[in-house]
């Protein structure tokens, strides 16, 4: 959060008063910073400090970047789910286990998620708070907010509705203009995809009667189409559709083909089916572009720097990008990756995955700060 203080004080000597000064003060205020900052910098020399500060009279600039508002699948779930009936949920140890004080928020990882990342990255909160979660009101949610849900438990338009209910109770906390303005330059992050095609389209058998490949993929472009629109018709300006990652190499996809006798390795069709999916959500984005006045739309796409991380998970730090820390690592998550599973790794920094389906909080970080840097800084420029 970039803040200016107007700081006014006088510094007392045993002869007579110096003259009175006004400090003014641009900092990056991180975390406790401030306070740290006021100690060693004021209150060891003796300042006696009256603030007039606007209320304590402290005058925000605002980041170019105000908020980060999430859609998408459990890749970005930050909790949502915990208050569905559904098993689809994550709220309970080990998963949490690296997060802030070790607590299993819902999200499907040890730690963090991507758009924690990248929240903290824009310096805001290093955390995006999940919309259903009754510990954050309102006034946590206008510098980022998740809508969320593992599975797509809650459908895509549902997400939409309870974006328009957090903007009618934004525009109500911090009024209309500064509202809007939130809106407007906040970033949408949008995930979908690995759960439409590993849960759905290769899993139930009615989706392979209704769909070939081709016509599944266009199908959920064509969902990320009326999403993105409907986003724009909503105020939003600065949207991050994400792709697919190699999604062939997860450790449930790598033990099905070991299984099915084709060895430990990586699902080639379903990466090929990923490829193809990136390079239409890529045309997506271009056209989208050209259609949406005022709109700035990226791209942002892990699957070249998770391929790395797979092929040589050495040279990023891990040991193994085959198996999960979480259980056996073979084939569980969620309720099956629970903490009487003795199994479980002991350090997921070692492990690319943290259960069967998803990554571990290093792999999300490394993701995550590449993804800031080749593309979604641009938003804060």
């Amino acid at each position: 959060m970039n803040i200016i203080f107007l700081i006014y004080y006088s510094q007392q000597t045993s002869c007579s008063p110096t003259p009175i000064r006004f400090l003014l003060i641009y900092m990056h205020i991180c975390s406790h910073s401030f306070l740290s900052i006021l100690h060693s910098q004021f209150l060891e020399m003796g300042v006696f400090i009256v603030a007039a500060i606007f209320f304590m009279q402290i005058y925000i600039t605002g980041a170019k970047v105000p908020a980060v508002i999430v859609f998408g699948d459990s890749s970005v779930d930050a909790g949502n789910n915990n208050q569905l009936q559904t098993v689809l949920k994550s709220n309970f140890r080990p998963y949490g286990r690296d997060f802030f004080g070790g607590k299993a928020t819902g999200r499907f990882s040890n730690g963090r998620v991507p758009p924690d990342f990248i929240s903290e990255s824009y310096g805001l909160r290093p955390y995006v708070p999940a919309y259903l979660d009754p510990a954050y009101n309102i006034s946590d949610f206008a510098t980022g907010v998740c809508f969320a849900s593992a599975g797509t438990v809650i459908p895509l338009w549902r997400e939409v509705e309870y974006y328009k209910d957090y903007q009618s109770k934004l525009r109500a906390h911090l009024g209309v203009e500064k509202a809007n303005t939130v809106i407007s330059e906040a970033v949408y992050l949008i995930s979908m995809g690995t759960n439409d095609f590993l849960e759905n389209y290769y899993s139930l058998p009615n989706r392979k009667s209704q769909y070939n490949v081709t016509q599944y993929q266009n199908f959920l472009a064509n969902i990320a189409e009326w999403l993105i629109k409907d986003l724009y018709a909503l105020g939003a300006r600065k949207i991050s559709l994400g792709g697919l990652p190699p999604m062939g190499c997860l450790p449930l996809e790598r033990t099905t083909s070991f299984f099915a006798g084709n060895g430990d390795t990586c699902k080639d069709e379903y990466n090929k089916v990923a490829l193809v999916f990136n390079e239409k959500l890529n045309g997506l984005v271009e056209r989208l572009n050209d259609e949406l006045s005022g709109a700035k739309i990226v791209f942002s796409n892990p699957y070249a720097i998770f391929q790395q991380i797979v092929r040589k998970p050495s040279t990023f730090g891990f040991e193994t990008a085959a198996v999960a820390c979480c259980a056996t690592g073979f084939f569980e998550m969620g309720y099956m990756c629970d903490q009487y599973n003795p199994f479980t790794c002991s350090d997921a920094s070692k492990f690319v995955f943290w259960d069967s389906f998803h990554p571990t909080e290093k792999t999300n970080r490394i993701i995550s700060q590449h993804l800031f840097k080749t593309v979604l800084s641009k938003f804060s420029s």
